[in-house]
């Protein structure tokens, strides 16, 4: 059963009309019903607020990076371990074709369900994680294929056994590498980008955002909780923390947004998941006009651009 936010309560009883003119085999009235929809969506999600967006990032009928891989990617070959601890599922590795380009897709999987939750530990990866991901980044560079990567984590997980297993040079040497990596990189937010969680998959030559994602050095939550001590504050911080798509492409943190359906990635996966083939595979084309060391310099530049100083 789909899951409607506060907002969208006027959507779903149009769209309970159209079930039951279609079900009363009422064409006038479903084409009047549609045309209704059509309206409420624009009227809706044209104007939405930061909060609001928030909730759609983080909508549980939104698509993880599992279901696009299944929606976009043929003959696709799952990669496994990192060859040094264990095979960490918050993290999947895959091979195949999206379109009829061979590349490697990595991506952060937060899973549905208690017991597909806790196996894939809510998106939270653990040092191996990263390291995995880093093995099929460096296979992707050996074989001169293309990388897809998918950011969807709240933040790396802290837990002891984490940290014992040295997290933190596992973000920093995915940072390094992947500054480095000689061959195409595309990385996309498909929900939320938390933190390092996110980076450690995000140092790509393209880094956009699906047009609901959020990316931010710190969930609201923990804003709230760090500046007002106050857990009713976080629409507040959600604005003052200008973690929208539209936010960041202004700031010039990220190369593009992705066109997601007007409605949301959550009412249409099919819809959501052509955009996002058909942006990876132009931008795939644009990248393949340059050479190598174009494309390393243009990465670098980038790079060292973000952010501002002062003496």
């Amino acid at each position: 059963m789909a899951i409607y936010l506060d907002f969208e309560k006027k959507i779903k009883t149009i769209e309970e009309d159209i079930i039951s003119a279609q079900v009363r085999h009422d064409e006038q009235a479903e084409v009047i019903h549609k045309a209704s929809l059509e309206k409420e969506v624009a009227k809706t999600f044209k104007n939405l607020s930061d909060f609001q967006k928030l909730q759609l990032a983080r909508h549980q009928d939104r698509p993880y990076a599992l279901d696009y891989i299944n929606l976009i990617v043929r003959d696709k070959y799952e990669i496994h371990g990192d060859r040094h601890f264990s095979d960490d599922a918050a993290i999947i590795c895959y091979i195949g074709y999206i379109g009829d380009e061979k590349a490697v897709i990595i991506g952060e999987q937060k899973g549905r369900g208690t017991k597909n939750k806790l196996k894939r530990n809510f998106g939270m990866p653990h040092p191996e994680g990263y390291r995995k991901a880093l093995r099929a980044a460096k296979l992707a560079e050996k074989f001169k294929l293309p990388l897809l990567m998918l950011i969807d984590t709240p933040g790396a997980y802290p837990g002891i056994g984490a940290e014992e297993r040295n997290q933190s040079e596992a973000i920093a040497r995915n940072l390094l590498e992947l500054s480095e990596l000689d061959t195409q990189t595309i990385s996309i937010v498909i929900g939320e980008g938390g933190s390092g969680g996110a980076l450690a998959i995000g140092v790509a030559d393209r880094l956009a955002m699906m047009r609901y994602s959020i990316f931010s050095v710190i969930s609201p939550e923990g804003c709230s909780a760090i500046l007002w001590n106050d857990p009713t504050k976080v629409e507040t911080a959600t604005n003052a923390l200008k973690i929208t798509s539209q936010d960041l492409k202004e700031q010039k943190l990220i190369d593009d947004i992705v066109d997601e359906p007007l409605i949301g990635a959550h009412r249409d996966k099919e819809g959501a998941a052509k955009a996002m083939a058909d942006y990876f595979l132009a931008e795939l084309k644009t990248l393949r006009t340059m050479s190598s060391q174009e494309r390393l310099d243009a990465r670098y530049e980038k790079l060292v651009s973000l952010g501002a100083y002062s003496e």
